[in-house]
């Protein structure tokens, strides 16, 4: 099968074009030529800026990809240049979406209220607020103000000339990560610190996270199978851990010596706010596409976690201040609590 690949040079799009190339199809990426990745040697390259889809049209025409995989989609204009640009060259169109969709992470954002059954199916409902880093001072990393994979979704999925696939992804963690998740707990597990403070509701929420190669394997599944046609599936390791749950197992990996202990908020500074809403979980259900695709993961949880602490040490952030995590206490603020008769 002939496969366009639009991204696939940084994070997760490797994984995704090796699983590809393994499973036996010719793959094209186009890219900027700005990031050097390692692919393999039977890749095509073709270079071009996404703004600037259309340009290429013939070059299209002539790879005559039966399916399309969008690796960042961000904007409905994006979505609409890519379903413009490919109608009647492709057969398909796979776009990478994101597990903030869903209506559970606008509760979670204090954006919207309520609380949101989870674990979130496919079905479950959507943000009814759009765009939810517009206002936010600090955005997440390449999330413009027009960010919304809500309205990329109905694009992709509203032509019935060209069939579609979405796959929602969780938080993914892994070599390359370009958000470094799990590094502000790693640096202070290698800071030896007795304990990691997490106010109790915190150390209780539950998300869902995923390894790169397992995301990326997911994604080659549901590139390359027809029977993701007109399919939207939710990705993400199958065991969900608590926040506490999840940076003791990193610890543990990690060879530190320390607790995560968690304490009521009575016991923080007074001047602590939560901004989120630590009461909505934001964790999916991925029974759909392990039914009807055969996905599973290939790298087990706990290789996956100690791959990416061996990576994070290896490649720390420029600027670890940019990658703070606002929850975390400050190393006096954590001394002084742990010093208040808290049994480690």
């Amino acid at each position: 099968m002939n496969i366009l690949v639009i991204g696939g040079t940084k994070f997760i799009g490797p994984p995704v074009v090796y699983h590809l190339t393994a499973m036996g199809h010719n793959v094209t990426v186009f890219h900027r030529g700005k990031t050097q990745a390692t692919l393999p040697e039977d890749v095509h390259h073709l270079l071009g800026e996404r703004t600037h889809l259309s340009d290429f049209k013939s070059e299209f025409e002539r790879l005559s990809p039966q399916v399309v995989l969008d690796m960042f989609p961000y904007t409905e204009q994006d979505a609409l240049t890519l379903i413009n640009t490919f109608k009647g060259i492709t057969q398909r169109i796979v776009a990478i979406s994101s597990m903030d969709v869903y209506r559970a992470y606008g509760v979670f954002l204090c954006k919207e209220s309520g609380v949101v059954s989870v674990p979130l199916t496919e079905e479950s409902p959507l943000r009814q607020q759009l765009y939810p880093f517009r206002e936010m001072p600090k955005r997440p990393l390449h999330a413009s103000a027009d960010y919304e994979k809500i309205l990329v979704e109905q694009v992709v999925m509203a032509d019935s000339d060209l069939p579609g696939t979405i796959v929602r992804l969780p938080m993914v963690y892994g070599a390359n990560d370009p958000l470094n998740r799990l590094f502000p707990f790693l640096q202070r597990m290698d800071d030896r610190r007795p304990a990691i403070v997490l106010e109790d509701s915190i150390a209780r929420w539950r998300g869902s996270y995923g390894y790169v190669e397992n995301v990326a394997y997911a994604i080659a599944l549901a590139t390359s199978d027809h029977r993701a046609m007109d399919r939207i599936y939710n990705v993400a390791d199958l065991e969900v851990l608590s926040e506490a749950e999840r940076i003791a197992k990193v610890g543990q990996l990690a060879g530190w010596q320390g607790n995560v202990v968690a304490v009521a908020k009575e016991q923080l500074p007074a001047d602590w706010k939560l901004t989120i809403n630590t009461e909505q979980h934001w964790y999916t259900d991925t029974t759909r596409i392990r039914q009807e695709l055969g996905y599973t993961e290939i790298v087990p949880l706990e290789e996956g976690i100690m791959r990416t602490v061996d990576w994070e040490r290896t490649h720390p952030p420029e600027d670890s201040e940019q990658l703070a995590v606002p929850w975390l206490l400050d190393y006096t603020t954590e001394d002084a609590i742990l010093a208040k008769d808290i049994h480690l």
